[in-house]
């Protein structure tokens, strides 16, 4: 699941795409931590903690953030095209539901955490691999955790956090928030509680909503050049092959010869026109 981004952003004051543009944070990303750019010179890894901060919908066109960054349009071309090698970004399109109708709409996408083009493969499938480096506590144990904090009287132990933790799991794979969650368990409570575990399994299992129909994803990405579209495998690194000056892969063509072969022994197996039956 994204980062949820949220108007507590760190550079509230960007601007926002159009409605279903811009920003786009890639699923399954580690923590923050201090480290997270290191690997990138100066300029790189300060408009990528910048762009990373951003909530999703916000403006990271070159125009908009070089008149919030202090780096010139070409400098920060430059740079995205380089976080995009790094495995931080990449451009393309996607179709999403708009009322009735479907609509492609430009995205940019963006990771923290730094993705390989095979990462970036199934990501443009919809089908996102587990990163072997979660995080050790799910954002479900968390809320649990958390739960004491919004109504006292459901203060949960470590162990009830454990039980429930595959549950509230459930209500975010079926696509409900935190927020959902939270108003779930807390509305409308009753006299004392004696047993908080019990009760939030109870409102878990009681008040959990249907499951959504699985939806297939509909995602291209295109080249950070020339904005020719393809495969996440026919574009290694963001780029299509011509524009990284490698060699394009020829489809093999039979030699004149034996395609004359092969048209010769088609017009053998033909029916001659006499012979052919009258419609």
């Amino acid at each position: 699941m994204a980062d949820a981004q949220s108007s507590s952003a760190p550079f509230p004051d960007h601007p926002m795409a159009n409605p279903g543009y811009g920003k786009r944070s890639a699923p399954d990303q580690r923590p923050r931590t201090g480290q997270d750019f290191t690997h990138l010179n100066p300029r790189d890894a300060a408009i990528a903690s910048y762009i990373d901060g951003l909530c999703d919908g916000a403006d990271i066109s070159v125009k908009a953030l070089a008149k919030t960054l202090p780096y010139g349009q070409c400098a920060i071309r430059t740079s995205l095209n380089r976080l995009q090698e790094a495995g931080h970004l990449r451009r393309g399109s996607e179709c999403v539901a708009s009322g009735v109708n479907l609509l492609w709409v430009t995205r940019t996408f963006f990771s923290r955490t730094a993705r390989d083009d095979t990462w970036w493969a199934s990501f443009s499938r919809g089908d996102v691999p587990e990163d072997t480096r979660r995080e050790t506590r799910s954002k479900a144990f968390i809320l649990l955790a958390a739960l004491g904090r919004r109504a006292p009287v459901l203060s949960l132990s470590h162990n009830d956090c454990v039980a429930l933790e595959p549950q509230a799991s459930e209500w975010l794979r079926r696509g409900a928030t935190e927020d959902d969650i939270l108003r779930a368990l807390t509305a409308g409570l009753p006299g004392p509680i004696h047993h908080p575990a019990a009760f939030v399994a109870k409102r878990l299992q009681m008040k959990l909503p249907p499951a959504r129909e699985p939806r297939p994803v509909l995602r291209a990405l295109e080249c950070s050049e020339c904005r020719a579209p393809g495969t996440a495998d026919a574009l290694p690194g963001g780029k299509c092959r011509p524009c990284t000056g490698k060699p394009t892969r020829e489809t093999p063509t039979l030699p004149a010869q034996q395609v004359r072969a092969k048209a010769r022994a088609v017009r053998a197996g033909l029916i001659p026109r006499s012979d052919r039956p009258k419609r």
